[in-house]
């Protein structure tokens, strides 16, 4: 039982936002674009939207937040995950190093882990706090738990970690399992000083990469070169990256979000159960449509 938009697109991820808390705060977070969450979904109505969710055949599951890891009974929501489906995390990383053999051990798969700086005092100034040496740590945890690939996610922003693009490339080369993601600055923040276009940087990769890959979901090319494996992800003003979204979104307190960008066509399925949240999974597929065209 397959769920199409009207555009052809199958939704086969859904990403569900666990809590919008978090121990950071960057200079740049969207938040998954929650406004004023009213209360936390329960482990139980977590674990009915997965199974719903297996029920039309989605195949992964992301788990986000704000930081998935402020949720003290994250293991337990991990384990009711469904069969066959894969889960991963997106994290910032600084409290992940004591509990990622749990997750490991609970059926998490893989991990985002977000790292914008290699420098002290500019993670510091991103991030509001210099936690670098726990996310370090958490990193080194994810590869011995096995939560591979790491996908390190680097927001670039000029003049603030730009000149850093070699350091990040050569820390992720000198390690297993690491892909990179440079990433582009959400849409509010084009006319700020330090957003930075990417199309050079992505030229650049696509002269010097020894391999260059096509992944399926968005078209997304990976750069291969210099034992780094490089993605760049520029999902802002993207017709491409639109043309492709097999997302689905779940906020933390209980919403189904069609589109990261729109606040306006959410559909509540708090304490829904069975057949009526199979029909809000199905009423909120039907009103995706790309938001750039």
């Amino acid at each position: 039982m397959i769920l199409k938009d009207n555009y052809g697109r199958q939704v086969t991820n859904l990403r569900i936002s666990l809590t919008p808390k978090c121990n950071l705060n960057c200079i740049y977070c969207h938040a998954e674009g929650e406004v004023a969450p009213k209360s936390l979904m329960s482990v139980e109505d977590i674990g009915e939207i997965m199974r719903v969710a297996k029920l039309f055949e989605m195949r992964s599951i992301k788990l986000t937040g704000g930081e998935p890891l402020m949720r003290t009974d994250l293991v337990d929501i991990v384990s009711l995950v469904p069969e066959g489906m894969e889960v991963s995390m997106t994290t910032n990383g600084t409290i992940l190093e004591r509990v990622a053999q749990d997750l490991k051990d609970a059926g998490l798969s893989r991990v985002n882990i977000s790292l914008d700086s290699l420098q002290h005092d500019r993670y510091k100034e991103v991030a509001g706090k210099d936690c670098l040496s726990d996310v370090l740590a958490g990193i080194d945890a994810a590869i011995a738990a096995g939560l591979t690939p790491v996908k390190l996610n680097v927001v670039l922003m000029e003049g603030i970690n730009n000149d850093e693009i070699p350091d990040f490339i050569e820390f992720a080369a000198k390690r297993e399992h690491i892909i990179l993601q440079f990433i582009e600055l959400m849409d509010e923040f084009r006319s700020c000083p330090y957003h930075m276009e990417l199309t050079g940087l992505e030229d650049e990769l696509q002269r010097t990469a020894k391999t260059v890959v096509t992944r399926r979901m968005h078209h997304r090319k990976k750069y291969c070169l210099e034992g780094a494996e490089i993605e760049i992800v520029r999902p802002m003003h993207n017709t491409e990256f639109c043309a492709f979204c097999n997302r689905l979104r779940v906020t933390s307190d209980g919403a189904l979000k069609p589109c990261l960008m729109r606040n306006d066509n959410h559909v509540d399925i708090r304490g829904l159960r069975g057949a009526e949240l199979e029909d809000a999974f199905r009423e909120a597929v039907s009103i995706r449509e790309p938001y750039y065209h």
